[in-house]
């Protein structure tokens, strides 16, 4: 017989196939009584599929006999990590088969929005390179510092993307790395530092609001934001209002705190750049992160080894 799991919310459709060919696979996302179907696998579910959705302590209680959850994406901030961990039960998640992927959006946001080639071509498909002449100048890469807040894995390839693009690196981690970038101690001083600010950092309530209104005046009026982390790592607000008021000179967003939800403000800026969480979003990326999520299912059950533990 096949091992009953859990898929929380829709994944990513290859990824999804192999699970309910593999698995006996029940849809969460499509239950109309969430305590009865819970009820109804309580004493036989070991392992759920995470994704979207995340795992809360409830969901935990209501299933006794779980021992993983596996989470679809390298940040796992819906999965109440502390929960699980008191209940013994393992988390895994999808790293380094998107660090490429994810670095390569950083490096496009960070070109478009210094460069303002989006802006560029609307420009143009509005009729105005021939009606008002060329484009305005805007801003090179080259001899500009990138500060990185989180020089993990996925920093460490946008500071190679960010170099072969003659840009000079500095850091913050929450502890100092044997590296040869400069390092800074706190958000506020690599800021100040930096002609943009990249964030590649965990979400989370550690690093909730931590980029605020402090991060964003030592920035400064040429300072560019970039994000590719967490909406959360932001205060959206006050970002707005910056950027609104050219307190910052521009940002370059992947991620936003209530997503889908975008505030309206935004789209009316010309110092932005918004993409819809892009990150990781391709066919090969998607699905190598798929599969890391389905071998560690697998590994549970042949009694292997996970391959990717957070817990």
């Amino acid at each position: 017989m096949k091992p009953d799991i859990i898929i929380v919310a829709k994944l990513h459709q290859p990824t999804q196939d192999i699970l309910e060919k593999e698995f006996t696979a029940h849809r969460l996302y499509e239950a109309t009584d969430r305590d009865a179907f819970f009820k109804g696998l309580a004493g036989k579910v070991e392992g759920v599929a995470s994704g979207g959705g995340g795992v809360n302590a409830a969901m935990m209680d209501a299933l006794p006999k779980l021992k993983l959850i596996a989470h679809f994406g390298v940040g796992y901030d819906v999965v109440d990590v502390d929960a699980a961990k008191k209940r013994g039960i393992r988390v895994t998640n999808t790293p380094d088969v998107l660090n490429d992927c994810v670095a390569d959006t950083a490096m496009a946001l960070t070109m478009n929005t210094l460069r303002k080639f989006p802006q560029a071509e609307a420009y143009l498909r509005s009729g105005f390179w021939a009606a008002k002449g060329g484009y305005p100048l805007s801003t090179s890469l080259g001899g500009k510092t990138m500060g990185i807040v989180g020089l993990g894995r996925i920093g460490e390839a946008i500071a190679r993307r960010a170099q072969a693009s003659g840009m000079k690196i500095a850091y913050h981690n929450r502890n100092k790395k044997d590296v040869a970038y400069p390092y800074y101690p706190d958000p506020v001083s690599l800021a100040k530092a930096s002609d943009v600010l990249m964030l590649v950092t965990p979400g989370g309530a550690e690093t909730k609001n931590l980029v605020n209104a402090k991060v964003l005046d030592a920035l400064g009026p040429q300072g560019y934001l970039v994000n590719i982390s967490r909406g959360s790592v932001v205060d959206q607000p006050v970002l707005l209002k910056y950027l609104q008021e050219g307190k910052i000179a521009g940002a370059g967003l992947d991620v936003f705190s209530e997503e889908p939800k975008v505030p309206a403000g935004f789209y009316a800026l010309d110092n932005a750049v918004l993409f819809p969480h892009v990150g990781s979003a391709t066919h090969e990326t998607r699905f190598a992160m798929g599969m890391v999520q389905v071998d560690n299912l697998r590994a549970l059950y042949a009694g292997k080894p996970l391959l990717t533990p957070v817990v």
